[in-house]
């Protein structure tokens, strides 16, 4: 579904609405033409495919991206962006980006429940193209709630279209009611998905490893570490997906569909495009730096021999750290002497003379690192015209989740080894050593979050993560820091960000209050404790 799925909601149902009257001689000329009646749709099964492919414009695009800068492992640029007051603990219930995504949540469940009130008006001729309309529509339903309940906890609970008085007197539902919903929806949708599709029409569509894998996150997400490992098992053996050969391509326009994503926003040039480039490319390349990595996540990364950089036998030398690394850490950030899309050669450093320097202009990395993922050089002359698909879950996942639920369940057996080790090293171009067997449930802990947030950077995860693993008042507090780098009198430096401290209170962060605006709006509206 690549072309239809980049169509706008309202042009979507206009182009609808227009090509049915047309076919309508008896229509009086009087009926608008701008929007959309429902006596003139719901009349065929194209229009319940239509109004599914709808609803995938409510899919997280390059949204997801900004999560991880609200994270310890990247950083909010410019401080005037909202996400900044997130990042450093300044938000209350009037925050924009606290009513943002509640409205864009409710918007994609309004638009599912819509669908899902009115398909069965169309007269079927094919009954399992009409039950995986449904299972796509849920399945989406269910990826906003597993944003909500992470987000606000308690969330109101609406599965059927309602009117504006109905709606100013919900009130939240308790957070399990809202995973028991998820994870039956999930369960009941995968049933009626096909494991894939074979038109390439339907690229991007939700299949049943999609309504699993999601499952299997949201089950992550709530603790209940057997429903995960489970769901995560049941997509490693769909035998559907597996690894992407390298993952220095992962993020590019050649792999795009590969065998690794179960999930992804599609986007096209000039039809549906995206700001990726613009977004997150070095000033240089006519890109903003809103969301550049920190000295945190690049730390994290292990020498190439398997050991931590604070190991004293891992080889690691601070004056060149870049060198004998995993491969991930240059293949997902740019790195002061890495080459541009533009052919020049990135230099951050404050004395570099470049218009990459730090502190050079406010679009410049203050970090001196940029995301490397998803830059590509076919968007360099065009930066906001891109149409590389943003990926929004992928194999990797799946089998990181399956690792860390079997280790928190304290069922340590060689697949969780395996599960670990196969994103460690099963790729041409990423081979860290195995992680031995032998370790301890805590170690694997460990070993298993940092797995993730590696291998996962700046895909809108660690943000949720640290919040679950109740780790973001430990890592979310007191400054930013960038590239350390030798100065020309011999000595080491490490850049600090200038006028940033994160401040994470854990009596209330974890969880985001309820938008002052819709509790205006709905006094029924409870707020989340001490704010």
């Amino acid at each position: 579904m690549r072309f239809q799925s980049k169509l706008k909601v309202p042009v979507l149902l206009i182009a609808a609405a227009l090509t049915i009257i047309s076919c309508r001689k008896d229509i009086l000329d009087t009926v608008p033409n701008d929007r959309l009646s429902e006596e003139l749709f719901w009349k065929s099964e194209n229009d319940a495919k239509l109004a599914v492919n709808a609803l995938y414009t409510r899919l997280d695009s390059t949204n997801v991206l900004a999560w991880d800068a609200m994270s310890d492992i990247a950083h909010t640029n410019q401080n005037f962006n909202t996400n900044a007051y997130i990042e450093l603990g300044t938000y209350d219930a009037t925050s924009p980006k606290v009513l943002s995504e509640w409205v864009l949540a409710y918007k994609g469940i309004r638009a599912a429940n819509y669908f899902l009130d009115n398909v069965d008006k169309v007269p079927v001729t094919t009954p399992s193209l009409i039950n995986q309309l449904k299972g796509e529509a849920r399945t989406l339903r269910a990826y906003q709630y597993i944003k909500l309940a992470s987000l606000y906890g308690d969330v109101p609970l609406i599965t059927k279209s309602i009117g504006i008085e109905e709606g100013r007197s919900v009130s939240r539902n308790p957070v399990n009611e809202v995973w028991d919903f998820i994870d039956k929806e999930l369960s009941e949708s995968a049933a009626l998905l096909p494991p894939s599709y074979t038109a390439a029409a339907d690229k991007g569509r939700i299949t049943k490893g999609a309504a699993l894998a999601l499952k299997a996150r949201a089950d992550l997400f709530a603790g209940r570490y057997e429903n995960a490992a489970e769901a995560a098992l049941q997509v490693m053996n769909l035998n559907v997906y597996d690894l992407y050969e390298n993952y220095e391509k992962l993020f590019s326009y050649a792999a795009e569909n590969n065998k690794e994503v179960i999930l992804d926003k599609q986007f096209i040039k000039d039809s549906y495009p995206n700001n990726v480039f613009n977004l997150l490319a070095p000033y240089s390349q006519t890109g903003s730096s809103s969301y550049v990595p920190t000295r945190s996540l690049v730390d994290l990364y292990e020498t190439s021999n398997g050991k931590s950089i604070l190991d004293g036998t891992s080889g690691y030398d601070e004056r060149n750290p870049y060198q004998n690394r995993d491969p991930r850490l240059k293949f997902s950030i740019f790195l002061d002497g890495d080459l541009l899309p533009s052919g020049i050669v990135f230099r951050p450093r404050s004395d570099s003379g470049t218009s990459d320097a730090i502190g050079n202009t406010y679009i410049a990395s203050t970090t001196g690192f940029n995301i490397k993922k998803y830059i590509n050089k076919e968007d360099y002359a065009s930066p906001s015209n891109g149409g590389i698909n943003i990926i929004l879950l992928r194999y990797a996942e799946v089998l990181l989740t399956y690792a860390e639920a079997k280790i928190e369940l304290n069922q340590i057996d060689n697949t969780v080894y395996d599960a670990i080790n196969k994103v460690r090293n099963g790729r041409q171009d990423v081979k860290q050593p195995s992680i031995a067997i032998g370790r301890t449930q805590a170690e694997l802990r460990e070993i298993v979050r940092r797995e993730r947030t590696v291998e996962l950077a700046f895909e809108g995860l660690h943000f949720f993560d640290i919040r679950r693993w109740k780790t973001a008042e430990a890592v979310m507090q007191g400054p930013v820091y960038g590239i350390s780098y030798v100065k020309p009198d011999n000595t080491l430096t490490t850049v600090q960000v200038v006028a940033v401290n994160r401040v994470f209170n854990k009596a209330n962060h974890y969880l985001w209050p309820v938008p002052q605006k819709e509790r205006d709006l709905n006094p029924s509206l409870s707020q989340n404790p001490n704010w």
